[in-house]
């Protein structure tokens, strides 16, 4: 075995271990003003279907008046394109072993969209039903350092008061160099075109599996 192998572990090992563990539901939970985030879902999904879990992708409530959206193009654009994708809810949650979040960053933060949804949890926090939940975050920007590792890192705080199992890409693959190398979660930057400029497809589908493969440890271990 190379070293590379040694260091990122065999997929041939992990597609053996993955048929003998337990199905997890995974919930790839987004908010997209020009649909970045929502290719990224896509791909966070089939990472999770091949890795054996049940996905659901889903959308959080928006919040900007519709008198806004209707004046930029790319944002009613994305709102077309995603407008049969459902609502995230509170069941979601506590439907889902594993989930992983994807937004883009406002200010260095998580977008207003995602902090309400994760601020009306209260009732599943309080019922101890975010306790060991498994968590990972993605996000993009318009530059390199325009404060994806802080808004990944805000979703990361929040999930510490949940008291879920946060689960990084870290430096598992060669992939995640590929990717920009990004420990904290995948994170991809945007052009003025909005076009991603790096290639993170592989990095996003990693990311799913390696907290998939965390969530059946997990699960199994309650089992």
């Amino acid at each position: 075995m190379g070293f590379w192998s040694k260091l990122f572990g065999s997929s041939s090992n992990d597609d053996k271990e993955h048929e003998t563990m337990t199905k997890v539901n995974l919930a790839v939970i987004f908010y997209s003003m020009g649909g970045t985030n929502y290719q990224l879902a896509r791909w966070a999904e089939e990472g999770g279907k091949e890795a054996g879990a049940e996905v659901k992708v889903l959308k959080v409530q928006e919040l900007a008046p519709d008198s806004v959206i209707q004046g930029n193009e790319v944002w009613k654009a994305t709102v077309e394109a995603t407008k049969d994708v459902p609502i995230a809810t509170s069941d979601d949650i506590e439907w889902a072993d594993a989930i992983i979040f994807s937004v883009p960053t406002r200010f260095g933060n998580m977008p207003s969209q995602m902090k309400q949804f994760l601020d009306i949890q209260g009732g599943l926090w309080a019922q101890g039903k975010t306790v060991n939940k498994v968590v990972s975050a993605m996000t993009s920007a318009q530059n390199p350092h325009g404060g994806q590792e802080a808004t990944i890192l805000s979703l990361y705080t929040a999930m510490m008061h949940w008291g879920a199992i946060i689960v990084p890409p870290g430096y598992t693959d060669q992939v995640i160099f590929g990717a920009g190398g990004n420990p904290y979660g995948t994170s991809v930057s945007v052009d003025q075109n909005g076009k991603m400029v790096e290639d993170v497809q592989a990095a996003v589908k990693h990311q799913a599996k390696r907290t998939v493969t965390v969530a059946e440890w997990v699960k199994k271990a309650n089992q």
